[in-house]
C-alpha cells in the first residue's frame, strides 16, 4: 500500500526537520514548505492526504493559506499554533482548518494526531441510503451535501459533525459525544472546537445562521438535527 502522503508548512528549519523525521519514521511520506508560496507550488504534484501548518508563516499567514486552500479542497488541515495564538486556533477552524496542535508539542502527538485524522478521512460511514430533512440531503456514501439541490462544500470534519448528527435527528448530542464519535474516543484538545465547527456548518447550510432551521443547539447540552 502506497504510504500516505503529509505536506508540512513551518518556517522553522529546525521544526520541519523534526516533524518530518518523526513522520518518515512513522512510514509517511513527507514534503516540506518553508511559506504558503512554496506550499502552492506543491501541492498540484505532491496531492497531500493531510498538511500540517503552521499558523505563523511570512508573507501569506496559514490562515489565508488556509481560507484559499477551502476554495479548492478538502484535505484535513491540522494547524500549528502557540499557547498565546488563541484567536488564531480559533479564525483557523473557522476558516476550514480541522484541528489544530498547540506548541510545545511532543512528535509522538502529532504523528498520533495525523494518524487519526487519517483513519477518519479514510474510514467509511455507516450503511445508509442517505438522510433527508427538509431541503437538507445528507450522502454519506459520496460525502456529499446537498441543500435544496445544489452540492454544498464542507471540510471533512463538517460533513462528519453533521453526518454524525443527521443518523438521529432529533437526538441532542453533547460536544463530548460528537467528538467521541468523530475520533472514537481517543479526541485530545478543545470541545469548543465543536462550536466552530457548527458556526461553519450553519453559515453554508442554513437561511439565516443567526436563527438555524436544520442545526438547532440545544443550551446548556450541545447540539442536534432537526427531525423531518
Amino acid at each position: 500500500m502506497e504510504p500516505k502522503r503529509v505536506l508540512v508548512v513551518d518556517d522553522e528549519e529546525s521544526m520541519l526537520k523534526i516533524i518530518r523525521y518523526a513522520l518518515e519514521e512513522a512510514g509517511f511520506r513527507v514534503e516540506t514548505a518553508e511559506d504558503a508560496e512554496t506550499a502552492e507550488r506543491v501541492l498540484p504534484s505532491f496531492h497531500p492526504d493531510l498538511i500540517v501548518l503552521d499558523v505563523m508563516l511570512p508573507g501569506a499567514s496559514g490562515l489565508e493559506f488556509t481560507r484559499d486552500l477551502r476554495t479548492k479542497s478538502s484535505v484535513p488541515v491540522l494547524m500549528l499554533s502557540a499557547k498565546s495564538e488563541e484567536i488564531d486556533k480559533i479564525l483557523g477552524l473557522e476558516l476550514g482548518a480541522d484541528d489544530y496542535v498547540t506548541k510545545p508539542f511532543s512528535p509522538r502527538e502529532l504523528v498520533s494526531r495525523v494518524r487519526a485524522h487519517l483513519r477518519r478521512a479514510a474510514a467509511p460511514t455507516s450503511a445508509s441510503n442517505g438522510h433527508t430533512v427538509g431541503d437538507l440531503r445528507i450522502d454519506p456514501d459520496s460525502h456529499q451535501v446537498y441543500m435544496r439541490g445544489v452540492n454544498i462544500h464542507l471540510t471533512t470534519t463538517e460533513f462528519q459533525i453533521l453526518e454524525v448528527l443527521s443518523r438521529s435527528p432529533g437526538k441532542v448530542f453533547s460536544r463530548a459525544a460528537i467528538l467521541d464519535s468523530l475520533w472514537g474516543g481517543g479526541f485530545v484538545g478543545d470541545e469548543r472546537a465543536v462550536d466552530v465547527h457548527v458556526h461553519n456548518i450553519r453559515e453554508k447550510i442554513e437561511r439565516d445562521p443567526a436563527e438555524p432551521d436544520y442545526l438547532l443547539t440545544v443550551r446548556g447540552i450541545g447540539y442536534r438535527l432537526r427531525e423531518a
